[in-house]
């Protein structure tokens, strides 16, 4: 699904949506960009996590800005996609210095509408535990 000129392809629209909803602040605006980017059977599976459900994925979301607070998502490299799947890295940015601490890799199953079923997500970069 290839498009030309400035429109963005389904996959690309999709991974917005996503980060969209992985940077979405507060419990309200979370739950509509999770509705707006997942099925509403959809999952997020990571090391971490194994959610279903709007409710879950947003509960995992929340979870992330707990531990990191004032970070956000950003891409790290181009969207790739085929038929409905879509990979793309991103990593975890502090807004006061610019540092990025977590960094992973997602690939992600759209619905027919573009929306996400599914994603399994990989770590990359992880802080050292003390």
């Amino acid at each position: 699904m290839t498009t030309t000129g400035t429109s963005r392809t389904v996959h690309e629209a999709a991974a917005d949506r996503y980060f969209e909803a992985w940077n979405a602040r507060g419990a309200e605006a979370r739950a509509k960009a999770v509705a707006a980017a997942w099925t509403e059977g959809g999952t997020y599976t990571d090391p971490l996590a194994d959610v279903a459900g709007h409710e879950g994925v947003a509960a995992v979301i929340a979870a992330a800005h707990e531990q990191f607070p004032g970070f956000f998502f950003r891409p790290l490299g181009a969207v790739d996609g085929h038929h409905g799947i879509v990979r793309f890295g991103w990593e975890l940015v502090s807004e006061a210095d610019g540092s990025a601490p977590v960094a992973g890799f997602d690939v992600v199953e759209l619905d027919e509408d573009g929306r996400i079923r599914s994603v399994h997500g990989f770590l990359d970069r992880v802080p050292m535990s003390s």
